[in-house]
């Protein structure tokens, strides 16, 4: 799709499919969708200029899209699409956004460390509680950051409803299923990719005319791999781990190093999945307490742990009083951790990186100092750092 000749909607968009996808957080707070492998990556697409004024950005499986002039009114659902906008200086441009207080708030924990950063998701809609067309022409957003393909299969969405909203509203950016590598619709498998999350990101900038402010966070980013990569230990020495989120009586479960960009914060960590093996009939699996005592991993990374969702003083106090629970090595060893969001855009990636590295090789990369139920992400001093905030806060604030 990326080849044909893109067509302008009423607001003078190129139209390609487009739509909105949503998933809720999965286990204990729902979650549903794909995405990429995204240990790294640079985004090689190029806008190019159409008239004196007009540029153009693509994306798969929507296509070219062109445009006349930067969005200032766009509609985001999940958070990493938000958080790309507040990096690239344009976060009040977003109209709307999943469970806001919870996505908000745990943006805003990360930005806490970043001078002169913040995101105001006070009063924004949340997509998933009205997901009609009507609600889309209500927003009447100049471009819609989700998938379109997701969005052809919600409830009473199809294709051609997609196509409605692109052609009178405004066009969709977005490629929800490179979060897990999970094939798309049929309707769009041939014009299908998958993006890491910062070539994705490098394509959103391209729609927002940000590509410095991208490359730049982008470095950054590059730097933090190139870091943790060279003082890995060996794989023989690094610890078994899970990453879960805490139910009625079992465990949601996720994989470590599988494709896709819900898992860019720990692939890059690369320890030992103790589910590395398990297919599971979705995007997550389910096991009980006995299961979680055979694979008996070092470490557990408790997903949603820093959102408002989950209270880590009872999650652990749950795990301490239950007779299989309490002989865990994780929780014998006090290695049961908050996790953040797997909805993740850069700037919480970088965040995320950091907080898995010292929770898997305090050795390596220091301490975790731990994190505090209701908190903003934790201080941990300038020389124990794994990327420079002040160089990040720059970028956001265009210096």
């Amino acid at each position: 799709m990326g080849d044909r000749t893109p067509r302008r909607t009423r607001r003078a968009y190129l139209a390609g499919a487009g739509a909105v996808g949503s998933a809720l957080v999965a286990g204990c707070t729902g979650g549903s969708g794909d995405d990429t492998d995204e240990t790294t990556g640079t985004s090689t697409e190029r806008s190019t200029t159409t008239t004196s004024d007009s540029y153009t950005a693509s994306i798969a499986p929507v296509g070219e899209v062109e445009f006349d002039e930067v969005p200032e009114n766009v509609f985001t659902m999940y958070p990493q699409y938000a958080d790309m906008l507040v990096a690239l200086g344009h976060g009040d441009a977003v109209n709307s956004l999943f469970v806001p207080e919870m996505s908000g708030t745990t943006m805003n924990y990360y930005y806490e460390r970043l001078d002169g950063v913040a995101f105001d998701w006070e009063g924004l809609p949340n997509p998933y509680d009205n997901f009609t067309k009507e609600f889309f022409y209500k927003l009447d957003s100049d471009v819609h950051l989700l998938g379109p393909a997701w969005a052809s299969t919600q409830q009473n969405w199809s294709r051609a409803d997609v196509d409605d909203v692109v052609e009178n509203v405004g066009p969709f950016f977005g490629n929800f299923y490179s979060g897990t590598h999970n094939a798309p619709p049929e309707a769009y498998a041939d014009a299908y990719e998958y993006y890491t999350l910062w070539e994705l990101f490098g394509r959103v900038a391209e729609v927002f005319r940000e590509r410095a402010r991208f490359e730049q966070l982008n470095a950054v980013h590059a730097d933090l791999i190139d870091h943790i990569e060279a003082n890995l230990p060996p794989e023989g020495e690094r610890p078994t781990a899970v990453r879960v989120t805490l139910g009625d009586g079992q465990f949601w479960t996720y994989h470590l190093n599988r494709p896709g960009f819900w898992l860019a914060d720990t692939r890059p960590l690369a320890a030992t999945d103790a589910f590395g093996d398990a297919e599971w009939d979705g995007l997550w699996g389910s096991v009980g307490y006995e299961t979680m005592a055979e694979a008996d991993p070092d470490v557990i990374l408790h997903l949603w742990g820093m959102t408002s969702r989950y209270d880590m003083a009872d999650v652990r106090e749950r795990l301490r009083s239950h007779p299989v629970g309490s002989d865990l090595s994780a929780v014998q060893n006090d290695r049961v951790y908050a996790q953040g969001m797997r909805y993740q855009g850069p700037l919480m990636n970088l965040f995320q990186i950091e907080m898995t590295a010292k929770q898997l090789y305090p050795d390596v990369f220091g301490e975790w100092p731990g994190y505090t139920d209701g908190e903003p992400y934790p201080a941990i001093p300038a020389d124990e750092q794994l990327f420079d905030r002040g160089r990040v806060a720059d970028i956001v604030a265009g210096n």
